[in-house]
C-alpha cells in the first residue's frame, strides 16, 4: 500500500520526541497525529499521509473500542487505534490497515 503526497501547507510546528503529539510508527517513518489527521515529514515539509486504496488486516480478533489497551487516534470522520505498529480502523465487519 502506498500513501499520497499531498503537502499540508502552512504547517509551522515542527514534530518530534515531546512535541505534544501522538507520534505512529509507519513503514520507514513516524506519523504524527494533528488536528483530526495524519502527517508525516518529507523533505523540510509535511506530507498528509493516508494509504492509498483499501486494505483489509486479516485475522484481526481483538475489537477496539474505548478501555481496549491501544492509543486511539481521531482521524477524519472515526478512530484508528494503534496496534502493532501500525493504525487499524474499523470497517463493516473487519478492520483496515491504514
Amino acid at each position: 500500500m502506498t500513501t499520497s503526497h499531498i503537502e499540508h501547507r502552512e504547517h509551522t510546528h515542527v514534530h518530534g520526541e515531546g512535541c505534544g503529539h501522538v507520534g505512529v510508527p509507519h513503514s520507514d517513518h513516524v506519523d504524527y497525529v494533528h488536528d483530526g489527521h495524519i502527517h508525516r515529514e518529507h523533505d523540510g515539509h509535511f506530507d498528509e499521509c493516508e494509504p492509498d486504496g483499501h486494505k483489509e488486516h486479516g485475522a484481526h480478533d481483538h475489537a477496539h473500542g474505548e478501555g481496549c489497551g491501544h492509543v486511539a487516534v481521531p482521524h477524519a470522520d472515526h478512530v484508528d487505534y494503534v496496534h502493532d505498529g501500525h493504525r487499524h480502523a474499523a470497517h463493516g465487519e473487519h478492520y483496515d490497515e491504514h
